[in-house]
């Protein structure tokens, strides 16, 4: 197929950078965030009286209400770091908002378990009742309180299942459609902080902008998660054109599409791909392009590992795919210099690949691949072509992980002056940090150590 095999130029054509990243978007939403917090606190300290603290269950209802506004406020927090927003993404990238995101989880989770606990007790207290009368008096005669013990259930599925050791032994898919439900948590928990929260009971204004805050999450979420990826795709009707194999058990997906020069990219990013096949439609997974587009040809290479890139090499030309992206900080735009290091191992050279085609001709880079043999040496004769004419060096290591380890010494000897250069690193989670401990013991700043992990 003459048309696919064009997308290994060494030029992309007709393709739009994408827009640098502004560090003064992160830098805002911070400021909007603490902002947010402060707003929280005042909220809770002008609703609550002296009076209230002295009563039977007084000061544990206090603190039930100051856990429950707190909580929901990083439950708010959570979603706005996952939500897509493309200025944000851009600028931070997804594996430090999902790294925020998993840092933060923990903490609405036990506030709102604190939450529950200490509203039981605090009733119970004040009713001179049992904590599970109380808990079914809540349920058979409060306002939508059903609905918040249900929406407390889904949190904490949500949460456990987040755990470390939970995610890595659940699916891709099973944890996606668990963490879907986190979306009907959050709705059905709405009405039950506006009905029965003491400050929203006593204040309108207050009723107002907690309302205002939760519209525009909601927007955001409808925009960015749902709007955007809809109405790209139906401009740019991706469906696959082949498959062709790259290395052993690796293979490259080529897909066409209509008006790809007008979607904003830059190499080292990646997109949430979807196969609209029976089995495949309800699957989304990471991958990097392994090259810039040329329209009417987008690419990525994926090695055969789990359900879903096994089956990559049976998929028919002419299949439809859904795209979200793209996403990741992992681009060209975050280097400090021009004098640039890219390392990978493995399928992690795709988004190298890619990168190196979209650096400026003024950088001098040095690519270094390491493979166990000569086969995997993943695009090879494509970083070849693409160091062509440029300063700079390409340096396949082959051998054994035994053999070869490119610690700090082995990184010293292959690459001087790696203290002096922005390194890029991508490829298996063991082999990343290696690399990243020898780079930074060899003196590179952790500024200028970039790397990006697709793990959920």
């Amino acid at each position: 197929m003459n048309g696919p095999r064009n997308t290994r130029s060494a030029r992309p054509l007709n393709h739009r950078p994408l827009a640098r990243p502004n560090p003064n978007v992160a830098t805002a939403l911070q400021s909007i965030g603490v902002f947010g917090f402060v707003l929280v606190l005042l909220i809770f300290l002008h609703g609550e009286s002296g009076s209230a603290l002295k009563g039977p269950g007084g000061v544990e209802l206090a603190l039930a209400r100051f856990s429950a506004i707190v909580g929901t406020y990083l439950m708010i927090i959570l979603v706005v770091l996952i939500s897509r927003i493309p200025w944000l993404e851009r600028s931070v990238g997804q594996d430090k908002l999902v790294h925020w995101h998993r840092r933060i989880g923990p903490w609405p989770l036990w506030l709102i378990t604190i939450h529950v606990v200490l509203v039981l007790l605090g009733y119970a207290k004040q009713s001179s009742t049992t904590v599970f009368h109380q808990l079914w008096t809540f349920i058979k005669t409060y306002p939508d309180m059903l609905m918040a013990f249900v929406a407390y259930g889904l949190l904490m599925m949500a949460g456990i299942t987040s755990i470390r050791i939970a995610r890595r032994r659940l699916k891709y898919e099973t944890w996606w459609v668990v963490h879907l439900y986190l979306y009907l948590a959050l709705a059905l928990s709405i009405a039950h902080q506006i009905k029965t929260g003491i400050y929203f009971i006593t204040s309108p204004t207050y009723v107002h902008i907690w309302l205002g805050v939760w519209i525009v999450l909601a927007l955001s979420i409808a925009s960015f998660r749902v709007g955007l990826p809809v109405l790209r795709n139906l401009r740019h009707q991706l469906r696959v054109a082949a498959v062709e194999e790259a290395g052993p058990g690796v293979y490259s997906v080529i897909c066409t599409g209509r008006r790809l020069e007008r979607l904003p990219i830059a190499g080292g990013q990646f997109f949430q791909w979807r196969f609209l096949t029976r089995e495949l439609w309800w699957h989304a997974h990471p991958y990097s392009l392994s090259a810039l587009p040329r329209p009417p040809y987008i690419r990525f290479t994926v090695k055969a590992l789990g359900d879903q890139s096994s089956v990559m090499r049976h998929l028919t030309p002419g299949t439809r795919v859904f795209i979200e992206g793209p996403y990741g900080a992992f681009t060209h735009h975050v280097r400090k210099s021009n004098r640039v290091a890219l390392i990978g191992a493995g399928v992690g050279v795709t988004p190298l690949r890619a990168l190196l085609e979209d650096l400026p001709r003024s950088v001098d880079v040095v690519v270094l691949i390491r493979a166990s043999t000569v086969e995997d040496l993943l695009l090879h004769d494509e970083i070849e072509a693409l160091m062509k004419g440029r300063t700079g060096r390409y340096l396949p290591v082959v051998g054994s992980r035994e053999d070869i380890r490119l610690n700090s010494k082995t990184l010293r000897e292959l690459i001087p002056d790696l203290a002096s250069r922005d390194v890029y690193v991508c490829g298996p989670e063991a082999f990343s940090e290696m690399v990243e401990r020898s780079a930074a013991k060899i003196g590179t700043d952790p500024e200028r150590i970039h790397h990006e992990v697709f793990a959920f």
